[in-house]
């Protein structure tokens, strides 16, 4: 029995098109497409793009001013597990803040380090307070879920986002 290379060829090329090709199509379509225009619906969010592999859901969000980071997570969380599944959702949030809140966050970030380092979490609400004080036309938020601090800068001319951690990351050589 000859066997023909170019039939052989042709049927698994046609085979790994037609199965990777419809691998993508389930995930735009069944997956990326839903959740991407249910993130999009939710109140304070400008635009969303989704980065969806076998671990983890990544949703790249640009916010507009004043929008509650914190219940935004959870929304999509708890809205979302039926796209999610068993992936981890990570929240990446676009940077577009005045440099006022950069200069403000970055004269706060020692003591909210800090209070994480050593999870006293109600000094972040305090070193916040303080901020607002000493800014009148800044509020400052924090909120907090079982994964990250979220804490939210505003004034009159945006919002900066910010995204913390509450298992501390490693460093070095792993």
């Amino acid at each position: 029995m000859k066997l023909r290379i170019v039939p052989i060829v042709v049927s698994v090329a046609v085979s790994a098109l037609l199965l990777f090709g419809g691998l993508y199509a389930y995930r735009q379509w069944a997956v990326e497409s839903p959740f991407e225009k249910m993130v999009e619906s939710y109140n304070g969010v400008h635009q969303v793009q989704l980065d969806i592999n076998q671990t983890q859901v990544i949703a790249k969000l640009e916010l507009t001013t004043g929008s509650n980071l914190g219940e935004l997570v959870r929304q999509m969380e708890k809205d979302g597990k039926q796209w999610i599944g068993d992936r981890e959702l990570k929240v990446e949030v676009k940077d577009n803040a005045p440099e006022t809140l950069n200069d403000l966050w970055e004269e706060a970030l020692f003591p909210v380090a800090q209070a994480m380092e050593n999870k006293q979490y109600t000094e972040i609400t305090t070193t916040l307070d303080k901020l607002q004080t000493k800014n009148n036309s800044v509020t400052a938020s924090a909120d907090m879920d079982e994964n990250n601090v979220y804490v939210t800068l505003t004034d009159a001319q945006g919002s900066k986002y910010i995204i913390l951690p509450r298992a501390p990351q490693k460093m070095g050589v792993l």
